[in-house]
């Protein structure tokens, strides 16, 4: 994600939504196609998670905070699955040429599982994204997908959802990359998910723990 925007001290950005907010943007979410449950904990969306991809498939993940610490890409790693790893192909592709070949086919995987910045109460999912790769899956190429969202990501709109972005989420991502020795990251591109259609499966699991930013 353009190191521009600033950190806020606003705490709604990390507040949990309550219950009834929850409720309300679960339903919003079921009206626009987007299949949604809560987990309580992050082992409960592991295990969610992991039921919905059926053994045999293709998977590809989005770069996902949220994904470490529910311990999805540790999982994919330790080859603890027998899906497809479509990402372990990709990394062990040393050419760069044919590397990013593979990875633009991966937006045409069978299932592609990452997370989101934000979900409003209209039932909108908004994910930005450096490169724009995986957004290319989630608005269409991928046959399904499942995004794990810690339920602080819910906000009231598209104007609250682009200022937790840019203001929460970016000034974050920036200090995770340089602790990785990158020079920092930056917005690309942004995906406003209104709703599924009837080619794509949309899932959404979201976890009554903060997770990711």
């Amino acid at each position: 994600m353009q190191d521009i925007g600033f950190k806020t001290n606003d705490s709604s950005w990390t507040r949990l939504a309550d219950e009834q907010t929850l409720e309300n943007t679960r339903a919003a979410l079921e009206k626009r196609g987007i299949h949604t449950e809560v987990a309580g904990t992050k082992a409960e969306a592991l295990e969610r998670l992991t039921a919905l991809v059926p053994s045999g498939a293709e998977v590809m993940t989005g770069s996902s905070t949220t994904l470490d610490e529910i311990g999805f890409t540790e999982k994919l790693k330790l080859e603890q699955h027998e899906w497809k790893n479509l990402k372990a192909g990709i990394l062990s592709e040393k050419d760069p040429g044919k590397q990013m070949d593979l990875r633009r086919r991966a937006t045409f995987s069978e299932y592609y599982v990452g997370s989101a910045q934000a979900v409003t109460e209209e039932g909108e999912v908004v994910i930005a994204s450096a490169s724009g790769s995986q957004l290319a899956a989630y608005a269409f190429g991928a046959k399904n997908i499942v995004w794990v969202v810690g339920t602080q990501k819910v906000v009231k709109g598209t104007d609250e959802a682009l200022r937790r972005v840019r203001e929460h989420c970016l000034p974050l991502e920036i200090e995770r990359m340089k602790g990785l020795g990158y020079p920092g990251s930056m917005i690309g591109k942004i995906l406003l998910f209104e709703r599924s259609s009837p080619m794509q499966k949309a899932n959404l699991i979201f976890v009554n723990e903060p997770l990711g930013f």
